[in-house]
């Protein structure tokens, strides 16, 4: 089993700045990609930003330029620095990680338990 733990999120007021951090933990897994989604009351859950294992990152249009996402994969942790935040950014944030077990060369995804974002004056 792999158990994300993240930390981060709060209220913010509009233009303020934000970090998300997530840790994995578990053992006998690679991680293939890790990153962000968020999900606003009534609305589904949202890619923000990933890295996949080769280096790759996507972010959504609507946060590019203003959020940036940070990996290590050694520590098996994500960050999300969240910057010049809007109140359109408020959510539920949740990290994600799509693991590969070394032994059965199985792939899962796991979540976090989520973190409230608050982009309010």
């Amino acid at each position: 089993q792999v158990q994300l733990v993240e930390s981060g999120g709060g209220l913010v007021q509009p233009g303020g700045s934000l970090r998300l951090s997530c840790a994995a933990s578990g053992s006998n897994f690679d991680i293939k990609s890790m990153g962000w989604y968020r999900q606003a009351p009534g609305k589904q859950r949202d890619l923000v930003a990933v890295n996949t294992s080769g280096g790759s990152t996507n972010y959504a249009d609507s946060v590019k330029g203003r959020f940036t996402i940070s990996r290590d994969n050694d520590k098996k942790t994500v960050s999300l620095q969240m910057n010049n935040l809007k109140p359109e950014d408020t959510a539920v944030y949740y990290c994600y990680a799509l693991v590969r077990f070394r032994l059965s060369r199985l792939q899962y995804q796991y979540w976090g338990q989520g973190t409230q974002v608050t982009v309010s004056s």
